[in-house]
């Protein structure tokens, strides 16, 4: 019985998308639940798969194509019987008679004749389909994986499947002076065109401040195994005790928790935080809802699942919607100061930074205390200076003495 394999439905945010990439071909056997195919848009790749058993019989939409949501992109045959998948089981390419009629680089058929390659196997990914030395370092690369594949018989999940398939960043060796031309994901161009668009719309402005850590890092050293062990293993984190501060600030300072809708401005009597998450695709912002309800171990707890789904590709388009204000830790990475870019359309977002210590008057008395700088860029058509200078004071003062923000234990 022939069945349509049709595009997700897509949100009314995400006009289209692309086809990534296809992990079950024509023809092949094909398991219920097994993964035929990555659908990527502007937020989310989205995963469909088989309804039954069968084969895939005809591919309508090749990869790279742009689709619309529902739209038919293949048919599928339940029921019937098709062929392994297994490179190892695949018959060898027939060897080119005269490798000479071959665009070739002069070091990549050095290289080939070094190694035993024959060029007509190896998937050219030059200029003009000419083959680079890259392109025969791949294919060597991959005939060892494939030899220790089979000498040691795993099973390859189709999310390795995926990631393997996925744009990463070229390796080139020391010494070559050559070029990879790797095509911009939909998510990597959709994130492009949103900073680009909050730089040149929003009157954005950025001030700093800094907090000192003290308080945080002996609340966290005494109370931590008795928050895990009341929590089921919840971390007591830096973030939750941030997104707590945001959103005892947001009540009291409604302009930076709003947004704006053309030349309307949007208050919104609730705080929903995105915490901005980096993946080998790109920086992705899901969005824990009504924050001044969670208690500090339900936004760890939230954190950490959305961070897994993130780089997993599994998070939903609705669970990145419908942010009031941002949180990004460029400190996870060693940045000790930055200005972050607003993430339209809210009006405002916070940057946090690297722990260092640093030497303190205290008192009158120098002391070595652990520093984080603060910064919030915000909308100047919508926040004044003095609502965005008193909001991260605000924060300060609630992370310097957080007993003034409820431990859930």
């Amino acid at each position: 019985m022939s069945i349509e394999v049709k595009a997700p439905v897509f949100p009314e945010s995400v006009a289209d998308g692309t086809i990534a990439t296809w992990h079950k071909q024509p023809g092949e056997a094909v398991s219920r639940d097994e993964l035929l195919v990555d659908i990527e848009t502007d937020k989310v790749v989205l995963e469909v798969v088989a309804q039954s058993d069968g084969v895939i019989k005809e591919i309508l939409k090749a990869e790279g194509e742009t689709i619309l949501s529902t739209e038919v992109i293949a048919i599928f045959e339940a029921g019937a019987a098709g062929t392994s998948s297994k490179v190892a089981d695949a018959p060898e390419p027939e060897a080119a008679e005269n490798t000479d009629e071959l665009k070739v680089n002069p070091a990549a058929r050095k290289l080939a004749d070094e190694k035993s390659v024959n060029l007509a196997n190896v998937v050219a990914t030059g200029k003009d389909g000419r083959i680079t030395k890259e392109d025969v370092l791949t294919f060597v690369k991959a005939q060892s994986s494939a030899q220790e594949a089979s000498s040691v018989p795993a099973p390859v999940s189709a999310s390795t499947e995926s990631k393997a398939s996925s744009p990463a960043m070229p390796v080139f060796a020391a010494g070559e002076r050559i070029e990879k031309r790797v095509p911009m994901t939909r998510l990597r161009s959709t994130i492009a065109k949103r900073l680009v668009s909050a730089q040149q719309t929003a009157a954005m402005l950025t001030t700093y401040n800094e907090v000192d850590m003290t308080a945080i890092m002996a609340l966290r050293k005494t109370y931590k195994e008795m928050f895990e062990k009341k929590h089921n293993g919840a971390r007591m984190g830096f973030m939750s005790f941030f997104v707590k501060a945001a959103g005892e600030a947001l009540k009291r300072f409604p302009a930076v928790n709003a947004s704006i809708d053309g030349t309307d401005m949007v208050y919104h009597g609730y705080q929903d935080i995105g915490v901005a998450v980096s993946t080998e695709k790109g920086l992705v912002v899901p969005v824990l809802r009504d924050v001044d309800a969670m208690g500090l171990a339900d936004i760890e707890s939230g954190i950490v699942e959305y961070a897994g789904k993130a780089r997993e590709g599994k998070l939903g388009i609705e669970e990145m919607q419908g942010g009031t204000f941002t949180i990004t830790n460029g400190g996870t990475f060693g940045s000790l100061m930055s200005t972050p870019i607003l993430n339209p359309p809210q009006t405002a977002i916070l940057g946090m930074h690297k722990i260092q210590d640093r030497p303190m008057a205290i008192n009158g008395q120098v002391e070595i205390r652990p520093m984080m700088y603060l910064a919030v860029s915000y909308d100047h058509r919508m926040i004044d200076g003095k609502e965005a200078v008193q909001f991260l004071v605000t924060i300060k003062e609630l992370l310097e003495d957080p007993t003034r923000i409820l431990l859930d234990i």
